[in-house]
């Protein structure tokens, strides 16, 4: 990593392909899905993140745990999917999503150096800290800040202010850590020092004019 360190204060963390694993629900019903499973949790995470620019743009803000269901719907209709108890359980399971496997260390490790850590999420409050307890990341975690009091979705700077106005941080101490690369590039934009969780290796999708670092997993904020 070539962030320094002791000017960073406080490390906020997308929460959805960052911590969690927004795949994990499919997955744990892939054999009531069949072959399409893998498309369909694709199409389910495009088109919410979709419907969350949509509506931003359109300066509306339905809460994004309504945005999961009506992206979950339309995934399940393209694939000719009409099952009501799947539906169901695919989104008990969104509500527990797993966490990648190095996050439980990094978050502890990063607390232990006396680092703020923070999630700053597109989901509800009620959505995150769901997530947090299953993944058992509460003791770990020192605040969850979703987008819902800036009445707008990512990326949009009012989202990013919110880190300021809560920590009560400049833009320049905080590291912000996603696995979005349009959510990297709007933190950056904002005047976070951005670290991109590049999980899945894909090329870049927009130039990242701001201080930046690539990493393919969490672990990477650890080194020195």
């Amino acid at each position: 990593m070539t962030h320094n360190k002791t000017a960073t204060s406080a490390y906020v963390f997308d929460a959805y392909g960052t911590l969690f694993d927004v795949h994990s629900a499919v997955a744990a019903h892939s054999n009531r899905i069949g072959r399409d499973a893998e498309a369909m949790s694709e199409l389910w995470r495009a088109r919410q993140v979709e419907y969350s620019w949509t509506y931003s743009l359109m300066g509306r803000a339905p809460d994004f745990w309504v945005l999961t269901q009506q992206s979950l719907d339309y995934a399940m209709a393209r694939f000719g999917i009409q099952d009501d108890g799947l539906r169901t359980d695919l989104l008990t399971s969104y509500l527990k999503l797993g966490a990648y496997p190095e996050v439980p260390g990094v978050l502890r490790r990063l607390k232990e150096a006396g680092k703020q850590v923070v999630i700053l999420s597109n989901g509800t409050q009620a959505m995150v800290q769901s997530a947090v307890q299953a993944a058992g990341l509460a003791n770990h975690v020192d605040k969850v800040l979703s987008v819902d009091p800036a009445g707008i979705f990512k990326p949009s700077p009012r989202v990013y202010q919110l880190v300021l106005d809560s920590l009560g941080v400049s833009a320049e101490q905080v590291s912000f850590q996603s696995s979005n690369a349009w959510d990297a590039a709007g933190a950056g934009s904002f005047g976070f020092r951005v670290v991109w969780v590049n999980r899945r290796h894909l090329p870049p999708e927009y130039p990242f004019e701001f201080p930046s670092v690539e990493i393919d997993t969490l672990d990477a904020l650890l080194q020195a």
